[in-house]
């Protein structure tokens, strides 16, 4: 992911003027991370390493999502509802 596409994800989830890490921004992240590297993995199977990594990001972005809805459920669940993550 490039400066400006990353800028732009901070941009769209950010809570306040300054904020660049926060729950909300991090999730997103890793969201567009995740997205980017499942396409990756439709042209290349045998990517096996790149699947690790993968998945250690799809783990990094459930803690934080639990740590979420254990501290404020209404956050979770717009920021959810905001990325279509569940169902």
């Amino acid at each position: 992911m490039d400066r400006e596409h990353k800028s732009a994800v901070v941009g769209e989830s950010r809570i306040h003027e300054t904020d660049t890490g926060s729950v909300e921004v991090q999730v997103s992240l890793l969201t567009r991370r995740i997205a980017e590297l499942s396409g990756h993995f439709k042209v290349h199977q045998h990517d096996h390493a790149g699947r690790r990594g993968l998945m250690r990001l799809v783990g990094e972005r459930r803690r934080l999502l639990q740590y979420l809805s254990r501290e404020d459920v209404g956050r979770y669940r717009t920021l959810v509802a905001r990325l279509g993550l569940r169902k």
